[in-house]
């Protein structure tokens, strides 16, 4: 076999294991998929649970990235915390060695004819006869699983003819380490994909090409390879994602420079450890092994380390929502003197109320739904904080006066938060099937009114100061007016009535918000002035 039959044979077999890898994951990723949510919301309550769960959906799904990119999707969702999702992260890293096993137990073991094409086959009337089923998914992953395992071999077949003809660095000096890392890390980089770098590494061992301890290094510039390539789909990505996958490439780098260190000693000891459990002693079983071992040993290094680096994350990559949804004025060090803790929830709530009046500012400027969004999940954020902070100071003995007035900020703050909400529920405002210009007219006065009425929470209400007037009654009558208005499009047929109904629900919600942002500016000037 001359040296471009072996070449063209590399490129088609890592070609057939790329597309089979693609396919066995996507079709698990399908079958799974109600398990995946459930597990990683469910299963994630401890480092334990959250660990294990890594572990499992990865060996179930087989693709750290997919388990990845789903907790961090839960993270952003407020369904899994960051510390959770950390160790769900590194669990992910731990399953991701399953590959290896399959490899070397299964993928060089066997004639992968016998094997590979009745999957094939098999996989491909599951998906012809089940296509949008779950049979039909499964029947994916079958597919994929047998191209996976044909790759392989005719990877094996490649590296046969290629040992007579290249020779890859074999030494142990710090040179030849640093070359076989690079060679892990590059084609990891390249193909997007560690377990790909894995399986080739383990055929190349397997057909002699490089001995254990240089393709264990590969292994290990396959993992760093990873983390680089976690650190680039990270790049403009969301806080969250970017510290998840900081943390991604913190216990890769960590990982590989404990293993590179310890890779001698490691060989040796992995070699009696294959031994003694009966393991195969060929070259593919003892990588798989190294592989598993130097995960687990991350892990054991992370486990002392994962709370600080977890607060250390939660400081970086902050946004400006993020900043906004953390309290100004809320300070553990005022909750021993009732008075100054109320003074500190008084300009918190006035804060809070100044976030959700601007929301119902925001559907008058004819924001978006999802631009909406996202600045009603910096409120509830906010809103939570404050509910804390209330309930640590309920804790303390408190006079009569000052429970009164917890009570009252209580009030104001229930006010703003439903303002928000309704003003969320107001979005988009302007009816888009209107062509009469009478209820376009009316919409305009009703803006013009709304705006006057919130341009009073503009500037905070402060001690001393003579309270700012809040009449209601221009926006009501425009509101009416505007209502009239609708109504009367739609009995001339110049609006169609599921427009009307919508239309009229979302008048009516940015009336009632308005009316509790009133109530809430009218109460807290009550208070200053108090």
């Amino acid at each position: 076999m001359n040296l471009w039959t072996s070449l063209g044979l590399l490129a088609g077999g890592l070609g057939l294991f790329l597309i089979g890898m693609g396919m066995m994951t996507d079709g698990l990723k399908l079958v799974a998929g109600p398990a995946l949510h459930n597990i990683l919301t469910k299963a994630t309550r401890t480092r334990w649970h959250a660990l294990g769960t890594g572990v499992l959906v990865t060996a179930m799904v087989q693709s750290s990235t997919a388990v990845g990119i789903a907790a961090i999707g839960f993270v952003n969702a407020g369904l899994l915390g960051l510390a959770p999702a950390v160790w769900v992260v590194f669990g992910a890293n731990v399953g991701t060695s399953m590959t290896g096993w399959i490899v070397a137990l299964v993928g060089l073991k066997f004639k992968v004819e016998l094997l590979a094409l009745p999957l094939v086959g098999l996989g491909a009337v599951m998906r012809l006869t089940g296509e949008h089923q779950r049979r039909g998914a499964m029947g994916t992953a079958l597919a994929g699983f047998g191209l996976l395992f044909m790759g392989i071999g005719l990877l094996q077949q490649a590296f046969v003819g290629l040992a007579a003809e290249i020779s890859l660095p074999q030494g142990t000096d710090a040179l030849s380490v640093l070359a076989q890392l690079g060679i892990g890390l590059l084609m990891t980089v390249l193909m997007q994909s560690s377990s790909a770098a894995l399986t080739i590494t383990l055929t190349a061992a397997q057909s002699g090409l490089i001995g254990p301890q240089g393709a264990a290094a590969v292994v290990i510039g396959a993992n760093i390879g990873s983390a680089v390539t976690t650190a680039l789909a990270g790049i403009g990505a969301t806080p969250n994602a970017r510290r998840t996958a900081a943390a991604h490439v913190v216990f890769n780098l960590l990982t590989g420079a404990v293993a590179l260190l310890l890779l001698p000693w490691l060989i040796g000891a992995l070699t009696s450890a294959g031994e003694a459990l009966s393991l195969p002693t060929d070259p593919a079983t003892k990588l798989a092994l190294f592989h598993t071992t130097f995960n687990i040993l991350g892990v054991l290094l992370m486990w002392p380390l994962a709370d600080r680096l977890t607060r250390w994350l939660q400081q970086r990559f902050r946004a400006r929502e993020e900043d906004e949804a953390r309290p100004r004025f809320l300070d553990d060090n005022v909750l021993a003197v009732p008075t100054l803790a109320l003074d500190a929830l008084t300009q918190e709530v006035t804060r809070f109320g100044q976030l959700c009046v601007r929301q119902a500012g925001a559907v008058l400027e004819g924001s978006s739904p999802a631009d909406l969004g996202k600045a009603q999940i910096v409120i509830k954020q906010l809103d939570a904080a404050v509910e804390t902070f209330v309930e640590r100071i309920g804790r303390s003995a408190l006079s009569g006066l000052a429970a009164e007035r917890l009570a009252e900020l209580l009030r104001v703050q229930r006010y703003y938060a439903t303002c928000a909400e309704l003003a969320l529920a107001a979005a988009p405002l302007a009816p888009r099937a209107i062509t009469d210009p009478q209820p376009l007219q009316a919409h305009q006065r009703l803006v013009s009114a709304a705006r006057q009425l919130l341009a009073a929470h503009e500037q905070p209400p402060t001690p001393g100061a003579p309270p700012v007037a809040l009449d209601p009654a221009a926006m009501e009558e425009a509101y009416q007016k505007l209502k009239a208005a609708v109504l009367a499009a739609a009995a001339a047929g110049h609006l169609p009535m599921v427009e009307m109904e919508a239309a009229l629900e979302r008048y009516s919600a940015l009336r009632r918000a308005l009316q509790q942002a009133v109530k809430a500016r009218t109460r807290l000037q009550g208070l200053q002035a108090n």
